[in-house]
């Protein structure tokens, strides 16, 4: 399992929207698996999971995205799981950390293009 959290500042569907471009068309094997999606008042919650194959033990990877925002106010985090190939511990994570980076440069762009 690897994961990745951050605060920033933005607009929340457009980040949403880049984060599920990005991560679609980051691996020719991406998939969007399911979301959803609740508002309560100026609070919205997003959560998608996505999949891909990971070439390094050819298996799947899954990765969930949760986005959380309050007016301009975001939360992001992310937790990818899965592509180890050992029985009763995990050794090679190195298809979840791919996966995850990508996401990771998603919200750093963002986050370097809006200035928060």
């Amino acid at each position: 399992m690897a994961k990745y959290e951050t605060r920033l500042r933005g607009n929340f569907d457009e980040l949403l929207g880049m984060l599920n471009h990005g991560i679609l068309k980051g691996s020719i094997s991406a998939s969007y698996e399911d979301g959803s999606d609740y508002v309560n008042g100026h609070i919205r919650c997003a959560v998608r999971v996505y999949e891909r194959h990971s070439m390094a033990k050819g298996s799947r990877v899954s990765m969930s995205v949760t986005l959380l925002g309050t007016g301009d106010e975001l939360f992001v985090t992310i937790i990818t799981a899965g592509g180890s190939s050992a029985m009763f511990f995990k050794i090679n994570t190195l298809g979840e950390h791919t996966f995850l980076n990508k996401a990771i440069d998603i919200i750093e762009g963002y986050r370097r293009r809006t200035g928060f």
